[in-house]
């Protein structure tokens, strides 16, 4: 902001003649100009260093994903998945909730229903250290899963924490409380190791990658959970985006009569709140 000052030199009162002597009443005007000048300027400048300031981030990030696949004539089928995540990162703290679930048929014999759960809290010790509590929830229909809880203490690093890229490698003990249908519930120590990469491609576009292994602590080569994630997100508005997600879960010891393998290719729409 620039302004303009004018020096104007006033000759001492005394050696004015009577002619270009001020009254008092003129005094009082040109005082009173001055001080509303200086309270003017003031406020100008105070008013542009709030605007420079740079906007708060520490903000609720969430996002709410949908797709769906309808067809009919010589196929039948119908598939539908939700999703809602939200996260948000203090000075300190970093907290991500995320649930997600598809149900879907094949001439009217179901072949698609899961829903997963998951909420994760980071305590920031440095820069880039941090530990957490992580909790994951999973049931799926098809897989003759009634349900997998997994409570994770863990221990985190960026290894790459920058405005475009982040990386962060987690490892930490787990307890996992487990049951498929028609047998009994089981429950048991585990250790969970994972990882997670983001990357803005543009100012519309990210891409991201997650892995996660855990393996049971005393049978970590016979039975463990290996999962795996990758996708692209892309603006077409200021809220809506197109994204297509890929989805790997292995279990090495499944319920009875089930693959290793589900595979999941997720293609939909996104609203950002």
């Amino acid at each position: 902001m620039k302004h303009n000052i004018r020096i104007i030199m006033i000759p001492e009162y005394t050696q004015m003649n009577p002619s270009q002597r001020c009254s008092p009443r003129r005094g009082l005007a040109l005082a009173t100009a001055l001080l509303l000048g200086t309270s003017l300027i003031s406020t100008q400048a105070q008013q542009a260093s709030a605007s420079s300031a740079p906007p708060s981030t520490n903000r609720w990030e969430t996002t709410a994903a949908a797709g769906l696949t309808l067809t009919r004539g010589n196929s039948e089928t119908l598939l539908a998945t939700l999703s809602l995540d939200t996260k948000r990162k203090w000075e300190h703290d970093e907290v991500a909730l995320g649930l997600a679930g598809g149900y879907g048929e094949d001439h009217k014999v179901r072949n698609t229903e899961f829903v997963n759960a998951f909420g994760q809290y980071n305590r920031l010790l440095s820069e880039r250290f941090y530990v957490g509590l992580r909790a994951d929830f999973n049931y799926d229909g098809i897989a003759n899963l009634s349900y997998r809880v997994t409570v994770s203490p863990l221990a985190g690093y960026y290894l790459i924490k920058e405005a475009r890229t982040s990386l962060a490698f987690e490892a930490g003990p787990s307890v996992v409380f487990e049951k498929y249908q028609n047998q009994s519930s089981d429950t048991y120590a585990g250790l969970r190791l994972a990882e997670r990469f983001e990357h803005k491609l543009t100012d519309t576009t990210k891409i991201w990658q997650s892995a996660t292994y855990v393996p049971q602590l005393d049978r970590w080569t016979e039975k463990y959970l290996l999962t795996f994630e990758a996708g692209i997100d892309t603006a077409i508005t200021k809220k809506w985006s197109l994204r297509v997600v890929f989805q790997d879960i292995y279990d090495s010891e499944p319920a009875a009569g089930n693959d290793h393998n589900d595979l999941r290719l997720i293609a939909g729409t996104a609203y950002k709140f």
